[in-house]
């Protein structure tokens, strides 16, 4: 049997961009579905709900879903109306072929009031005397029952024959009643005859006597597949009674031969799905991945920041955030980690950006309820110094070297100064040759020494 999963909701989602919060729209039908469990949580705002043509017992855990207008669950296994009380803005209900047998439960419909159509076709109670009659009644509200209108004349006959009516519906209920009890009790024995056959010794076709196993084994896998075709010929052909435990007993072997045709070994049983959310909704803390992370918040407090340690080389495909109101998960490589955040987060405006030197993931979640701090007016601020002391302070605490002008080695740029200017001489002057020097005493003229010029 099929349970309602996440993952199945987000697969029946794709027109919604895999949204469930958003949902308003979901088919979940031919899916061998047992129960109704998890969508008055994760969908608050779904308007139609198709799950037909399943193996659901019972209406239930639908009384939160306040939109919801139109509940399809024909070909399932419903026997009694109920739990449809809180679904405010329920418009149609469509039961047809189901096992509805306590006509008396559509009494619990008379509180929705905007219900208009309903549909009990193919019911064990459309056959009662008086059917139609005593729903009319019952449920002033409806417009359309089997989808045949209403009229008025039909509603004031009935109305006046209800009494009478009312007392033999009752009747034909109880011996409707006293029969699923015998159809339950033959079940319950057929089941244990099947399972006391399975027990006995040599029902798999095997002497438990023989010495060469080898032979016997490769005999055995060779009538292996003739003895399945005989089982599964003899359960199609046998006669059996249309009561919701042959319908799970059909489902179940339509799973068991898809199984077989998909090569899964019935011993290799699938790994238990981890439970990520409580009873109540609330989500757990999980981490399956086993990685390091830190929740913190920004300067601000505007927003949560979630950094997880991914491995380095890790490509980025193989990662995936998803990120709710209440909580925040990362899937990397299968394996889950999700966190209960403290504060309600905007999931629209969340961002995730990965670091390309240390391959670090960063979740950047802003607060949804964010609060306003309220900023200091110019009279609480402290006043600011004067400008006067605060150059006075610093001219009184700076310091200055003194140095030695003998004991510097460098250039000393001080008594560098301007060369000075050679007056200009008009055109057709002759600059003034300078006047020799006077010989000296000790002179001597000597002819072979060129001149110096």
């Amino acid at each position: 049997m099929v349970r309602i999963t996440e993952d199945l909701i987000r697969k029946r989602a794709e027109h919604n961009e895999c949204e469930i919060y958003s949902l308003q729209e979901i088919s979940l039908h031919q899916q061998g579905v047992e129960r109704i469990e998890h969508l008055d949580r994760w969908c608050r705002d779904l308007k139609i709900l198709y799950l037909q043509n399943n193996v659901i017992p019972r209406i239930e855990n639908v009384g939160r879903l306040k939109k919801l207008e139109y509940l399809n669950l024909a070909l399932n296994n419903v026997e009694t109306i109920e739990n449809l009380e809180g679904c405010e803005s329920l418009k149609k209900l469509d039961l047809t072929v189901n096992f509805v047998g306590e006509l008396t439960s559509v009494e619990h419909l008379q509180q929705n009031q905007c219900l208009e159509e309903l549909y009990l076709t193919g019911n064990p109670c459309t056959d009662y005397d008086g059917y139609r009659q005593y729903v009319v009644t019952t449920l002033p509200q409806l417009k359309m029952l089997d989808g045949k209108v209403i009229q008025k004349t039909e509603r004031i006959l009935a109305r006046q024959e209800y009494e009478s009516i009312r007392g033999t519906i009752i009747e034909q209920q109880r011996a409707y009643i006293e029969k699923r009890l015998r159809e339950k009790e033959e079940s319950a024995k057929k089941a244990e005859g099947q399972e006391t056959r399975k027990k006995q010794p040599g029902f798999d076709g095997r002497w438990y006597t023989d010495i060469n196993t080898d032979q016997s084994d490769n005999s055995t896998n060779e009538g292996d597949g003739d003895k399945e075709g005989k089982e599964d010929d003899e359960f199609w052909n046998q006669q059996a009674g249309y009561t919701p435990e042959s319908r799970v007993e059909i489902q179940k072997k339509i799973e068991e031969q898809q199984r077989k045709k998909e090569g899964i070994d019935e011993s290799e049983k699938p790994k238990k799905q981890r439970n990520l959310f409580a009873e109540d909704g609330r989500p757990y803390n999980v981490n399956e991945a086993k990685v390091d992370f830190s929740l913190t918040e920004n300067e601000d407090d505007s927003a949560l920041l979630l950094d997880v340690a991914v491995f380095r080389y890790m490509d980025t495909s193989l990662m995936d955030v998803d990120v709710q109101p209440k909580y925040v998960r990362v899937t990397i490589k299968g394996k889950i980690l999700q966190l209960l955040l403290p504060d309600e987060v905007s999931p629209d405006s969340c961002k995730a950006i990965r670091s390309q030197t240390t391959g670090h993931l960063l979740i950047t979640m802003p607060k949804a309820n964010q609060i306003v701090k309220a900023q200091k007016t110019q009279s609480e601020r402290k006043p600011p110094r004067p400008a006067e002391a605060s150059t006075e302070k610093s001219r009184q605490g700076l310091e200055r070297l003194e140095v030695d002008p003998t004991k510097s080695k460098g250039v000393d740029f001080a008594a560098i100064t301007a060369e000075k200017q050679k007056p200009v001489l008009p055109l057709g002057t002759v600059a003034s040759q300078p006047a020799e020097r006077p010989n000296s005493e000790d002179f001597v003229d000597d002819l072979d020494v060129p001149p110096l010029i």
